[in-house]
């Protein structure tokens, strides 16, 4: 991990006034690692600096139960934010018109949102698209005004921090733009206080007024800092963890290198927890199915897929994936010459044939879109690849494809 330079001049009240957020915190809340509390503390300061960075991060309080501390997060934040908005129910042109006033633009803080995107939920593409855009100061929505004819279209600024709480996940759109922190139950030795809005609440909002005054002293630095980023962080958890990194390193102290840790460990659990799309999951089991084949029967894929314990494929829409659907699947990639891969001829015998794949098909696909196995780099796994095409030549036609039968073709598709 690179040591972070603070681009800033760092104050010692930073660093304390974050350390007292992290203990309003701890008093009322139970997360699930260090982490977890280190990115809540910087995403509450984020909210008083956001006119510095170019995106704003979600946080996303998930459980697979109720009753895991999701709502009294939010609530704690409600206290410390500005201009807090706490909801469990908004519709998009409500949070179009809540957010698009820069001057008066709220934190929002969305509570049960897998009402909205669950999988009892019908979808709800407006409000995804309006939380997405959000994300970006950039982000704007389109809407017509003015009467009949005379109708204009106009952007409007959706720019704004939002919080979320919910069971299950959500789409993976806004999980990409969202730290997200797994929360679970309580166990009976992890003790808080309980919390009283009409007594805690206002020593929250000395925290925030606090906080405020901190943001204002260090705003005019912060506009336009490239925090150093963690080996490995890039792309969409860079734009993520960029305002984050640049508060730490503002409040200086021990913020610059615990946000830098959580940032790894955070990303990194996104990550494994990331079951991606049905596609992506498809290219991977077949990577392991294929091993270092050169290529398989069609056949012999379906009833290895379907033999795979944690994976959908043997109840794929109430039943086993055919090999109709295997080929529309992966008809969807490409090979390295830029084909759709499917299925082709393979020889069983010297008179016989039967659909399959070959690995140099799927060779480009799995590179591109299948991490690769531990403790093999990316490099390497190019590399790898770029050594297999020549050993599976692609042919012009599925006839010629092979001469050789498969080594374990069955005795009856001999003469």
């Amino acid at each position: 991990m690179t040591d972070p330079t603070p681009p800033v001049t760092t104050t010692p009240e930073g660093a304390a006034l974050l350390d007292e957020v992290e203990r309003f915190h701890r008093r009322f809340n139970v997360f699930p690692s260090e982490a977890a509390y280190t990115a809540v503390v910087l995403w509450d300061a984020h909210t008083h600096l956001l006119d510095c960075f170019e995106s704003t991060p979600r946080i996303a309080f998930l459980s697979p139960e109720p009753g895991s501390g999701k709502t009294r997060a939010l609530e704690i934040m409600e206290t410390i934010a500005p201009r807090p908005v706490l909801t469990t129910d908004v519709s998009p042109a409500a949070l179009f018109r809540t957010v698009s006033d820069a001057d008066a633009r709220p934190t929002v803080l969305f509570d049960e949102i897998d009402t909205v995107f669950g999988p009892k939920a019908a979808g709800n593409e407006d409000l995804r698209g309006l939380i997405n855009s959000g994300h970006r100061r950039s982000g704007v929505v389109l809407r017509c005004v003015g009467d009949g004819g005379s109708q204009t279209v106009q952007p409007f600024p959706v720019y704004a921090a939002l919080a979320m709480g919910g069971l299950g996940d959500l789409p993976d759109t806004i999980m990409s733009r969202s730290v997200v922190i797994r929360m679970r139950r309580r166990a009976p030795n992890e003790m808080v206080e309980p919390y009283r809005e009409r007594i805690h609440k206002a020593e929250g909002h000395k925290l925030r007024d606090r906080l405020a005054e901190w943001a204002s002293s260090v705003r005019d630095q912060l506009h336009d800092v490239w925090p150093v980023l963690p080996e490995g962080i890039s792309d969409r958890p860079a734009d993520v963890w960029e305002p984050l990194l640049a508060v730490a390193d503002a409040a200086g102290g021990h913020w610059p290198k615990r946000a830098r840790t959580a940032c790894i460990e955070l990303v990194t659990a996104s990550k494994a927890n990331d079951k991606g799309s049905v596609g992506i999951r498809l290219l991977g089991d077949l990577r392991d199915i294929f091993g270092g084949a050169e290529r398989m029967l069609s056949s012999e894929l379906l009833s290895k897929l379907a033999e795979l314990d944690d994976a959908p494929w043997a109840d794929l829409d109430g039943k086993p994936i055919t090999a109709r659907a295997l080929a529309r699947m992966l008809g969807d990639y490409v090979t390295a010459d830029n084909d759709p891969i499917k299925p082709r001829n393979i020889k069983t015998g010297p008179k016989s044939s039967a659909k399959g794949y070959y690995a140099a098909d799927l060779a480009d696909a799995w590179l591109r879109y299948c991490p690769p196995r531990s403790q093999e780099s990316a490099t390497a796994a190019t590399a790898a690849t770029a050594q297999v095409r020549p050993l599976f030549p692609v042919a012009d036609t599925p006839e010629v494809a092979d001469t050789e039968p498969l080594p374990d073709a069955p005795a009856a598709a001999a003469p």
